[in-house]
């Protein structure tokens, strides 16, 4: 596609995550852009939650984020910071609960963010829904989740794709959360895989 690309490994939980913007501005000198899309996600109620857990989830899905924006900021004149969340962000499930507070904490985090590196630095996020679910999903699991969901169907990458684009070219757009969920956040809950009758 005439475009260069590379891959510069960084352990999100335990690593220089600092060192990381510089390493892909010294690269990639007009470096503008920073999505925050890694993740770790696992299941466990409060109860449940061991403090490793606890402490893994919120290493990759907001202490991460966090240090990378600040180090951003700092390294980069004008740009834009686009964080992936979870539509899960629009419920209370329990059984998330560690994951779901980190996604909610990136959520709070975008709108701090966007305030404080006003104007030259836009952060927004993308809240997607089923796209990409777990290849150990059932058809009938699936199914379940697609008779949830508004507009009864999955999405496609291209959309997300489309919601990315969107927040890269409105440029006056800051601070916002777009859900790309086929309506499924307006629901009070939310199906998922831990309030899943059948076999998973």
């Amino acid at each position: 596609m005439g475009r260069g690309c590379e891959c510069l490994p960084c352990d999100f939980h335990l690593g220089d995550v600092e060192a990381l913007i510089p390493r892909a501005k010294a690269r990639f000198p007009k470096l503008c852009v920073l999505v925050n899309s890694a993740s770790a996600y696992a299941a466990a109620a409060i109860a449940e939650t061991p403090r490793s857990l606890l402490e893994e989830q919120f290493a990759v899905n907001l202490f991460a984020p966090f240090r990378l924006t600040r180090s951003f900021a700092s390294e980069i004149g004008e740009g834009d910071i686009v964080n992936i969340l979870d539509n899960k962000i629009a419920f209370n499930q329990p059984a998330y609960a560690a994951y779901l507070l980190a996604k909610k904490s990136l959520g709070e985090l975008t709108r701090m963010a966007a305030l404080e590196f006003a104007p030259r630095i836009r952060v927004n996020a993308i809240a997607p829904g089923v796209v990409l679910p777990a290849s150990v999903r059932s058809d009938d699991y699936l199914a379940w989740r697609h008779g949830g969901i508004p507009l009864a169907r999955q999405g496609e990458l291209d959309e997300l794709g489309q919601a990315l684009d969107y927040l890269l070219k409105n440029r006056f757009v800051a601070g916002q959360t777009l859900f790309v969920d086929g309506g499924e956040s307006l629901k009070r809950e939310g199906r998922h895989s831990e309030n899943y009758p059948g076999d998973r």
